[in-house]
């Protein structure tokens, strides 16, 4: 208990001391975050013996209070009316960010089973990097937050369709096996999108209470109830996270994201050491070409994504760009496919390059998105008509 505590706590300050120098410069802590992974990650500098599992379960709880949190920002009628709206989108982004991964496994000839794994680790966007994005740069406001909102959570809901089908291709189950499967991941989906849609005001008076120290306990313990729930039923924990969030309205879901918002800032910053600390620094060198070559592509990709998204939303070029931006990072999805697929027997090459191309994105992401007004605000911004004489 005494080693730790000393590792943990080390961790922490020295994430304290990462994010200080962040704040310095103005940039996101979250590719610091990153790199802090790798050096206390197998490989790195000062490995973490005796901490990483719980680091690794600080992490998961990471991702559930920024999916939470996220879902806080917004009603359940707002979703389902931005998920309607961006359905084709969301056919547009599966087919732009899919193909590339697959097309790679197959003219490297790792065969179709690899090609359907690496096109899952190209697919999804990391739903908790850019939940923190979006806090972080302060676009939540933006006309093009829905729409990347709406993006992320038909991608989560498409992740939790697709690992299903995944682990019964790799694990070669049969016919009725896989069915079975995937209309549980389906179903719980759909239950749990049904209770926040009709039964949103009787989770409220459950959760409500004028003590914050009962309501912290109690949305808390919900979302990580119903994220556990989800991932029994082998769907997206964040899905089951997110769900609860938007089953709260104001003025209830302003006091939560109040009370939550400093937790989620401390285990944010785990999930993204423990990012890392999966990787071994010395794995990188056969696989960078290869990695970099698709972090290009799927930078690309998911920039045509986001501009077309947000513009038919009604956002004009600089927000296409930022919902572009925001797009860019994967993350816990990715890693989650790579590591069932090693799992299983694939080729283990796959993973290294896997984890290599999310670290590319996953550091590109955040600092594209801080440059995109700079950059590209004085070109795209709508310009003023000059004031009459």
């Amino acid at each position: 208990m005494g080693l730790l505590l000393l590792e943990f706590g080390g961790l922490l300050l020295g994430l304290g001391l990462v994010g200080t120098v962040a704040a310095r410069f103005g940039i996101s802590p979250i590719p610091l975050y990153l790199l802090a992974g790798l050096a206390f990650g197998e490989g790195g500098l000062l490995p973490l013996s005796t901490s990483e599992e719980f680091v690794a379960t600080g992490a998961e709880i990471g991702v559930i209070l920024l999916l939470l949190i996220l879902g806080l920002e917004y009603s359940a009628e707002e979703l389902v009316a931005g998920l309607r709206r961006s359905a084709p989108v969301g056919l547009l982004d599966l087919v732009l960010n899919a193909t590339p991964g697959a097309a790679f496994a197959l003219l490297l000839g790792w065969g179709p089973v690899a090609a359907v794994v690496l096109g899952g680790v190209t697919y999804a966007t990391s739903s908790g990097i850019t939940a923190k994005l979006l806090s972080d740069l302060g676009w939540l406001g933006n006309r093009e937050s829905p729409t990347v909102l709406s993006i992320l959570v038909i991608e989560d809901l498409a992740m939790a369709v697709y690992l299903p089908i995944l682990t019964t291709v790799l694990a070669a189950a049969g016919v009725v096996s896989g069915a079975i499967s995937l209309g549980l991941a389906v179903a719980a989906v759909a239950l749990v999108l049904l209770g926040a849609l009709r039964f949103g005001r009787h989770i409220e008076r459950f959760v409500a209470s004028p003590n914050e120290e009962v309501l912290l306990l109690k949305v808390l313990g919900l979302a990580i109830l119903v994220a556990g729930l989800a991932h029994q039923l082998h769907v997206s924990a964040a899905v089951g996270a997110f769900l609860v969030g938007i089953a709260l309205s104001e003025p209830l879901a302003a006091s939560a994201r109040q009370l939550l918002e400093p937790l989620r800032d401390l285990f944010a910053a785990v999930f993204f050491v423990f990012f890392g600390l999966q990787t071994d620094p010395g794995d990188f060198a056969p696989v960078a070409a290869l990695a970099a070559l698709l972090a290009v592509i799927g930078i690309a990709t998911k920039l045509v994504t986001g501009y077309i998204a947000a513009r038919s939303a009604g956002a004009g070029r600089l927000g296409g760009a930022r919902a572009g931006a925001a797009l860019i990072p994967r993350g816990e999805f990715s890693i989650v496919v790579a590591g069932l697929a090693v799992a299983a027997g694939v080729d283990s090459d796959l993973a290294t390059l896997a984890v290599a191309y999310v670290l590319i994105v996953a550091v590109v992401g955040p600092l594209a998105a801080r440059l995109v007004e700079p950059l590209l605000g004085p070109r795209l911004r709508p310009k003023r008509p000059p004031a009459p004489a």
